[in-house]
C-alpha cells in the first residue's frame, strides 16, 4: 500500500515531518517499509512584498530591507539595487538550501546571521541563484499579483515536494488499505478530526433506477451492489493533480473515468468499476439489467487484459441479460471497457465475499488492486459513499451529467457488533493504570460509538470498517496502541504456582539442538506454508491444502521439513555458499485416513565439502556422503539415550532419493535418509551431492532412555577373535548382527565391522566382510577353550542363518 505525505495531510492535521510520521505509523502497527522523496524543489523559497528599503548603516553597497512573507515582517540585508518598495521578489528562508550549482555540484544552506553588524533573516534571490534564468544582475521581480507567502514552486506552477510511504498492511486491517483509513489512525493519535471531502452531487434527469435494474442472485457472495449512471461524458486525460498523484503511488493513468475509480479506491479502500453503459444489453430500450450471479458450467470470459479465461464454477460474475461483463471484485471485461467513444458510464460499487474472490483469483492467476482489497474484506457501508465520491469526480473531470440517485441492492444489512470493555481488565493485562475515561476516549477516536456504560465498564458499537474487532481483548489492544506501547513499562513475567512438570519433548529438542550445533550444523526456521510444487519434494504424502490461500506460493501446509531445508540449500548455493550443514525442528502436516494430523519432526541436510578449506587440502577433504549423515545421526541417538536403532536399505527409493535408508527401533520406522537424485538437485541449482534425513521426533522420544548408571572399569582382560567371511551382496550389517544375537553366545561383549572388500578374488555377487568379536567375563579371566566354544557357536549360527563362507 503506497500513499503520499501530502495526500494524507488533506484529510487530517498533523505537524510531523515525513520521517517522524513513518515512525509513529510503525508504532501504531502500520510498518513503513520505505520512505521516498518525489518531485519538489525550491523548498523554503516564498514570494515576499518589499515594504521598505534603507541604506545599510555600516556598508555603502548594501541595503537594509523590511519584507512581508505572508506571516509577518522580516529584516533582510541585500546587495541588489533593481527593486523598490511594493515589488514582489523571492526570499529563501533560513535553514533551506539554494539549488546546487552546476559548476560545483554543491548547494548553499542559508542561515540567519549578522551582515556588517545587522541581522539578516534570509536571502532575497536572483533568477540565476534559483536556477530559473541566467540573469544575475539583480533580484528576480515577480508578478505583482503574486500573494505574499506563496511558495515559489506554486508561483512557477511546478509540483511541490512530496514523500511516498510504502506501507506493510497486515491482513486483519483492510481499513488500512486506504488513505482515509490511515488518516483516521493519525487523527486518533493526535485527537484531530477526520476531514472528509464533500460528496454533494449535482444530479439531474430521471432516477437511475429508471435506466438500470440491479439484481443480486446470491447475497452471500455479493452482500451489496450499487450502480450510478453518468451521461454525456467526454473521455480524455485526467486532471493533472489526479494523474500526478496516481503516478506517484505507481498507478498508471488511463483516462479521466478510470483514473477517478482508481483514485477513490486508494482514497476509501472501496474498489469500483466503470462500464460503458451502451454496451449493456437493453440500453436502447432505456433500461438494462445488471446482475451479480455465479458463473455457469463451461462459461468463459475475456478480461480487460485480452486474456480468455475458463471460469471456475461458482465464481462471482457481473452480467447483463445476455453476457458476462466482469469478474466480480477482480477485473472487468473487454466487452464493456471505457474507451474514447464511450458516452454513458455505469459506475459499479459493490461488496463481495472475501473467500470467493480469493479462490477465483488463485484459480485464474489474476491479482489486481481490487481483488487484493476484496480478499481482505471491504466495508459494505462504504459502498454508497465511495460511489457518490467517484461519480462526482467523473462528472467534474469528464463534464458528464449525473443521473439522479442510485440503483442500490442491499438485501441484508448486517447488525453492528457490540463489545464490552472492562477498565480493570485493561489495566491488568497491560500492567499500567489508564483511567477509564481515557480508555473510552481513545476508542471513540477510532470511530467506535459508545452505546452503554457503567462505573467499571463500557459498551461500544464497532463500525463496519473494523472487521478485526471481535472480542474484549481486541479493544484492549487498541487502547495499548493509542496509549503508546513505548509508555507501557516492561515487567518480569509472573512465575508458575505449584509444581512444574518439565516438557520432555521440548527438553529433548533443546538437547538435540545443542548436539547438532556442536557437530557443526546450523539451525534454520522455514515457512510452515509452502507451495504445492515445493511440497512435492517428499513425494507420496497427501497434502493439507488451504481452501482460500492468500498466495499461490503459500497454499499448502508443509508435509515435511525437507522442502524448507532444500530451499535453504538452494538459496545459499545461488549466493556462492556451496557448503552447508543445516537442521530444523518443527511441525509438519499431512492426512491420515483422510484426516489432517500434525507431527513433530527433526530433519538434517548436508551438501558440499566435509571440512572447511583452511583445515585441509580441498582434494583431501572430499564432499559429504551418506556415512557423514549416518554418523551424525548415530551420535545424536547416542547422546539422547536412544538404543537399539537399526538401519535398513529400502528396496524402492522413490523419486526423491538415489537410494533410501530407514531407521527403525523394533517395528516402528523412526526416520529415513538418503541422497537426493542428482537430476532433481541440478534443477534446484545444487551441484554437489545433497544428503537428507528426517526423523519422527515424538516416536524417537518415546524410545529414549535417560536413566544413567555407572559401571566399573573391567578388571579382567578381553579376548578378541576376527573372522573374514564371504556373504551375498544382499546381506546387510544388520542381518549379521541379528544372526549373532540369535546365537546367544556366552561372554560376547561387542561385535564390530572393520572391513568390506569387493574385487579381485571375490566371486560375482559376493562381498568379503571382516568382523571383530570381543569376549569378556567381568568376574574372571576366560579360558581359551571357553572363548573357542562361544566363537564356534557364533560362526555356525552365521553359516546356518545367512550362509556365510569363512575365508
Amino acid at each position: 500500500m503506497k500513499i503520499t505525505y501530502n495526500w494524507l495531510a488533506r484529510y487530517v492535521d498533523f505537524d510531523w515531518p515525513p520521517e517522524e510520521l513513518g515512525e509513529r505509523l510503525t508504532m501504531l502497527g502500520l510498518e513503513v517499509e520505505k520512505l521516498e522523496r518525489v518531485g519538489g524543489g525550491y523548498e523554503g523559497v516564498v514570494a515576499v512584498e518589499v515594504l521598505s528599503r534603507e541604506p545599510h548603516p555600516n556598508a555603502d553597497r548594501l541595503s537594509l530591507c523590511r519584507v512581508n512573507d505572508g506571516k509577518g515582517e522580516r529584516q533582510i540585508v541585500c546587495g541588489a539595487t533593481n527593486f523598490k518598495p511594493g515589488d514582489k521578489v523571492p526570499l529563501i528562508l533560513p535553514g533551506n538550501a539554494l539549488p546546487a550549482s552546476s559548476e560545483s555540484g554543491k548547494s548553499l544552506v542559508i542561515k540567519a546571521g549578522k551582515i556588517r553588524g545587522v541581522v539578516s533573516e534570509g536571502m532575497l534571490c536572483s533568477g540565476k541563484e534559483l536556477g530559473v534564468s541566467e540573469d544575475a544582475d539583480g533580484l528576480m521581480i515577480l508578478d505583482s499579483k503574486a500573494p505574499a507567502g506563496q511558495s515559489f514552486a506554486d508561483y512557477l506552477g511546478i509540483e511541490s515536494a512530496d514523500y511516498v510511504l510504502d506501507l506493510e498492511v497486515t491482513p486483519n486491517r483492510p481499513d488500512w488499505n486506504s488513505v482515509i483509513g490511515i488518516a483516521r489512525e493519525i487523527g486518533a493519535l493526535t485527537g484531530g478530526d477526520l476531514k472528509l471531502p464533500s460528496v454533494e452531487l449535482e444530479e439531474t434527469g430521471n432516477q437511475v433506477t429508471e435506466r438500470v435494474r440491479v439484481r443480486i442472485e446470491d447475497a452471500a457472495l455479493c452482500p451489496r451492489y450499487s450502480a450510478r449512471i453518468i451521461r454525456n461524458v467526454k473521455v480524455g486525460p485526467s486532471p493533472s493533480w489526479m494523474r500526478n498523484l496516481l503516478e506517484k503511488i505507481g498507478i498508471r493513468s488511463i483516462n479521466n473515468v478510470v483514473d477517478a475509480t482508481n483514485f477513490v479506491m486508494m482514497e476509501t479502500g472501496q474498489p469500483l468499476h466503470a462500464f460503458d453503459y451502451r454496451q449493456l444489453a437493453g440500453w436502447k430500450s432505456g433500461k438494462a439489467t445488471v446482475s451479480a450471479r455465479r458463473s455457469r458450467d463451461g462459461e468463459s470470459f475475456i478480461t480487460l487484459d485480452g486474456r480468455k479465461h475458463q471460469l471456475p464454477t461458482g465464481a462471482v460474475v457481473i452480467a447483463d441479460e445476455e453476457k458476462a461483463l466482469a469478474l466480480g471484485g477482480i477485473m472487468g471485461g473487454l466487452n464493456s471497457e471505457i474507451s474514447e467513444s464511450t458516452q454513458d458510464v455505469l459506475l459499479e460499487s459493490a461488496c463481495f465475499l472475501p473467500q470467493s474472490i480469493r479462490s477465483t483469483s488463485k484459480k485464474l492467476g489474476i491479482r489486481t488492486d481490487a481483488s487484493y482489497r476484496f480478499e481482505r474484506g471491504a466495508d459494505p457501508e462504504m459502498v454508497d459513499w465511495a460511489s457518490r465520491r467517484a461519480a462526482g469526480l467523473i462528472g467534474e473531470a469528464s463534464e458528464g451529467v449525473l443521473q439522479a440517485g442510485a440503483a442500490d441492492a442491499y438485501p441484508i444489512p448486517p447488525s453492528p457488533t457490540r463489545i464490552s470493555l472492562r477498565y480493570e481488565k485493561t489495566n491488568r493485562l497491560l500492567g499500567v493504570e489508564i483511567p477509564g475515561k481515557e480508555q473510552a476516549s481513545l476508542l471513540q477516536r477510532l470511530g467506535l460509538r459508545q452505546s452503554a456504560d457503567s462505573d467499571g465498564s463500557v459498551e461500544f458499537l464497532v463500525p463496519s470498517f473494523r472487521v478485526d474487532l471481535k472480542r474484549e481483548v481486541d479493544l484492549i489492544e487498541e487502547v495499548a496502541r493509542l496509549y503508546g506501547v513505548d509508555r507501557i513499562p516492561a515487567t518480569p513475567p509472573r512465575g508458575t504456582v505449584g509444581r512444574h512438570e518439565h516438557d520432555k519433548l521440548h527438553d529433548g529438542l533443546a538437547l538435540a539442538r545443542q548436539i547438532l550445533v556442536g557437530q557443526g550444523l546450523h539451525e534454520i526456521q522455514a515457512q510452515t506454508l509452502i507451495s504445492d510444487q515445493a511440497a512435492g519434494i517428499p513425494n507420496g504424502l497427501e497434502l493439507v491444502s488451504l481452501e482460500h490461500p492468500l498466495s499461490s506460493d503459500m497454499n499448502s501446509l508443509r508435509p515435511s521439513l525437507l522442502p524448507g531445508l532444500v530451499e535453504a540449500l538452494r538459496h545459499n548455493a545461488n549466493r556462492g555458499v556451496a557448503d552447508a550443514a543445516l537442521f530444523e525442528t518443527g511441525s509438519v502436516f499431512c492426512r491420515r485416513n483422510g484426516q489432517p494430523v500434525e507431527e513433530e519432526r527433526l530433519a538434517l541436510a548436508l551438501t558440499g565439502s566435509r571440512f572447511p578449506p583452511f583445515w585441509t587440502k580441498e582434494k583431501e577433504a572430499g564432499d559429504f556422503d551418506l556415512f557423514d549423515l549416518k554418523g551424525r545421526l548415530e551420535l545424536l541417538l547416542e547422546a539422547l539415550g536412544v538404543r537399539g536403532a537399526q538401519w535398513r536399505r529400502t528396496e524402492s527409493s522413490g523419486a526423491l532419493f538415489v537410494e533410501e535408508g530407514r531407521l527403525s527401533i523394533g517395528q516402528p520406522v523412526i526416520g529415513r535418509l538418503g541422497q537426493m537424485r542428482p537430476l532433481l538437485a541440478a534443477q534446484l541449482d545444487l551441484k554437489k551431492p545433497v544428503l537428507l534425513a528426517e526423523l519422527d521426533w515424538r516416536l524417537l522420544m518415546a524410545r529414549r532412555y535417560v536413566e544413567k548408571s555407572f559401571q566399573a572399569l573391567p578388571m579382567f582382560p578381553s579376548v578378541r577373535r576376527d573372522a573374514a567371511m564371504l556373504v551375498d551382496e544382499s546381506i546387510s550389517h544388520a542381518a549379521v548382527l541379528q544372526a549373532v544375537k540369535k546365537a546367544k553366545p556366552d561372554f560376547l561383549q561387542t561385535v564390530e565391522l572393520f572391513d568390506v572388500f569387493r574385487g579381485k578374488g571375490i566371486p560375482e555377487g559376493k562381498k568379503s566382510v571382516a568382523y571383530t568379536f570381543v569376549y569378556r567375563d567381568h568376574r574372571r579371566t576366560l579360558k581359551d577353550e571357553e572363548v573357542a566354544a562361544a566363537h564356534v557357536k557364533v560362526i555356525r549360527r552365521l553359516q546356518d542363518e545367512i550362509a556365510v563362507e569363512i575365508r
